[in-house]
């Protein structure tokens, strides 16, 4: 594959950014490579082009107004339409814990605008190359559609899940997903009859239960992983949700004899 194309296949690129005259000299070499180029200037009309057009890949910037690149690329991770196409954040955002953001949301790469035009050509080459090997294989199953308010849902509960030790407040979820705390609500009541509280009390409940089975961490230890703030409080909810306390949870499943008053 020559400059990450195929035989019979021109590769799209979709390149999200507010501000394109920074990155004017890279839009500059994308356009002389044999590839079809689409720009987009804003996190919601990248999106509407990513589903449209299905790209190849996706260069997308963070700081961005309204959506910022993160809530974007939780978006497109959620939507089968979107999840499997590579992703490489281009942006200015060069602090420590937004590298670190970036990667965890599923990104391919994360590069910073200081970069060299050419580096980042020869990361968007080799990216092309490891996704066609890898479309080569189909995935199982077929494609399906998702309404907006299912795509929100989803990336809610997978950022709700991996955050239980430091969760963001209702309405800073809501941000991160892209909608308001009242949008968010509804669309929990809604799909899973249920509240946003509700669903991060048993969330947390299911993950302290994989920790107890799973690990010998120490009830405090766990108390803090699930985003209790101490072992007394994480006793008392999890005996009123499950009927016994962590500890006699622990020893049930490890088929240990339960104490009458674990803790």
């Amino acid at each position: 594959m020559k400059g990450g194309s195929v035989a019979g296949h021109v590769p799209q690129i979709l390149v999200i950014d507010d501000v394109p005259e920074d990155i004017r000299s890279l839009l500059i070499l994308l356009r002389a490579q044999p590839w079809r180029l689409s720009l987009a200037t804003d996190a919601r009309q990248g999106y509407q082009r990513a589903v449209a057009l299905r790209p190849d890949l996706i260069l997308l910037d963070v700081r961005m107004p309204q959506m910022d690149g993160f809530t974007l690329g939780r978006l497109l991770r959620e939507s089968p339409a979107t999840a499997r196409i590579p992703l490489i954040y281009l942006t200015s955002a060069g602090a420590l814990e937004e590298r670190l953001e970036g990667l965890s949301l599923g990104s391919v790469d994360y590069v910073l605008k200081s970069c060299a035009p050419e580096e980042v050509l020869a990361r968007i080459c080799i990216h092309l190359q490891l996704a066609w090997r890898e479309l080569a294989a189909p995935a199982a199953g077929s494609e399906q559609p998702t309404d907006d308010d299912s795509l929100i849902l989803r990336a809610a509960m997978r950022l709700i899940n991996q955050s239980l030790d430091e969760l963001p407040s209702l309405a800073e979820i809501a941000r991160k997903v892209g909608t308001h705390d009242k949008r968010l609500s509804a669309i929990f009541r809604e799909h899973l009859g249920t509240t946003v509280f509700a669903y991060v009390r048993d969330a947390r409940i299911r993950r302290a239960q994989e920790l107890l089975v799973d690990s010998a961490l120490s009830m405090q230890d766990i108390a803090e992983l699930v985003g209790f703030r101490s072992a007394c409080n994480f006793t008392t909810a999890f005996r009123e949700r499950q009927g016994m306390t962590p500890s006699q949870f622990r020893q049930q499943m490890r088929g240990a004899p339960a104490t009458v008053l674990g803790s």
